[in-house]
């Protein structure tokens, strides 16, 4: 009964990670496609320079 539970357990667990990193890897794809965005579409800085959109 025990090395069941054991293995229903690890396979629990396995199932949660790997929906935790599929969850993570659409959100690392969403942040890189704003990090695109943000050098196609640069607001204009003043005297008509470019500006950068991130404040770091």
């Amino acid at each position: 009964m025990v090395p069941v539970l054991l293995v229903l357990l690890l396979a629990l667990i396995l199932f949660g990670a790997g929906f935790a990193l599929k969850a993570l890897w659409w959100i690392a794809v969403i942040v890189l496609i704003v990090w695109v965005l943000g050098f196609v579409i640069r607001p204009a800085g003043s005297g008509g320079k470019r500006g950068r959109w991130y404040r770091w």
